[in-house]
């Protein structure tokens, strides 16, 4: 069981992740490719990936098994971007590689490469930088509007939470294996662990990629985080057949309308002069269209100071990018299938 200790103080600092986690997401998605072929959700995804030797994927596997324990290094605290954050990887303590890697050692046994990161050697840290970037694009940044879609539509309902009832309903409504019982939040974990945020608050990072139960970091001593799955309809990366091609948005809802809802939801929030200039349309009209929208339930729109922004709630987001929400499996009891708890230190999502 994992307990993790609130004071009063840590309640006010409980943040929820704008954004899917890139590093997260990545460690979590090595985990789901070194699980069953047969996986409800990840099957399909993981022989798609699959599909030919990849000197990164080799090698950031090592790092990352299926079951326990992977190093804590790997998953920095979110940065500007994804560059930033892998050079946060690249720059960490060598003391703390040493430590983290020789853990993981003592799990799986030690490669030659595993040696040379553990070392710090820079030649060995740069080519794990390198493979965590090659790996990110080639494999998840082709599906990442579909991972951002299910963490923002995740992300949404627990902020309908925290409006409705607080922060206490915010954690009480996590994931089924989670129980806020005040101070203490109780997530159902293979080993037992506590956490005592002593005034740091809590960072929870809704995930795709991750599986079963929520999970968190093994130092104590770093940033709190939860990050906990955030794909409760089971939604699929892979292709769907029956897609709608682009054309279809615009016979939906006719061209320049459509165009709109594009532009929205291509950016991270856009006001109604920024849709004119770059639509090429009088301010009157990207308003216009902009508030048909937002009555459809396609887009947000919120005033700041005097300037109205505009952004694509995860629906019209679905809509712009031409997909359209696959069916969902159902399980009985509505409770994702608890993974193997048979690893000692099985501190991270297990597929």
């Amino acid at each position: 069981m994992l307990h993790i200790h609130f004071s009063s103080e840590d309640l006010g600092r409980v943040r929820l992740a704008p954004q899917p986690d890139p590093v997260w997401e990545l460690l979590l998605s090595l985990h789901a490719l070194g699980g069953s072929p047969d996986h409800i959700v990840f099957g399909p995804w993981r022989a798609e990936t699959l599909t030919g030797p990849d000197p990164s994927l080799s090698l950031l596997l090592q790092l990352a098994p299926p079951r326990g324990y992977s190093p804590d290094f790997l998953t920095p605290p979110a940065g500007a971007d994804l560059e930033s954050t892998l050079e946060a990887v690249m720059s960490v303590d060598r003391a703390r590689l040493r430590a983290e890697l020789t853990l993981l050692a003592a799990q799986r046994g030690e490669t030659p490469w595993m040696r040379r990161v553990a070392g710090g050697e820079a030649a060995a840290m740069r080519e794990l930088g390198a493979a965590m970037y090659r790996y990110h694009r080639r494999v998840l940044s082709r599906s990442w509007h579909r991972i951002r879609a299910v963490v923002e539509a995740e992300r949404a309902m627990r902020v309908m939470d925290f409006f409705e009832g607080g922060v206490e309903r915010l954690l009480g409504n996590i994931h089924p294996l989670a129980r806020w019982e005040p101070p203490v939040l109780k997530v159902a974990y293979p080993v037992r662990q506590d956490l005592f945020l002593e005034g740091r608050g809590l960072l929870l990072i809704p995930s795709y990629f991750c599986w079963g139960r929520p999970v968190t970091l093994l130092d104590d001593a770093l940033d709190p985080v939860l990050v906990y799955p955030a794909n409760r309809d089971l939604q699929l990366l892979t292709e769907d057949p029956a897609a709608s091609d682009p054309a279809a948005l615009s016979r939906l809802l006719g061209r320049t309308r459509a165009a709109v809802l594009v532009e929205v939801a291509a950016s991270d929030g856009t006001t109604g002069g920024g849709i004119a200039r770059r639509l090429g349309m009088s301010a009157a009209s990207a308003s216009e269209h902009a508030a048909v929208l937002r009555e459809a339930g396609l887009i947000l729109s919120r005033r700041v100071a005097n300037t109205v922004w505009h952004t694509a709630t995860p629906l019209g987001r679905a809509l712009a990018e031409g997909g359209r929400p696959v069916k969902a499996h159902h399980i009985s009891g509505g409770v994702l299938p608890r993974p193997s708890t048979k690893s000692p230190r099985a501190d991270r999502c297990a597929v």
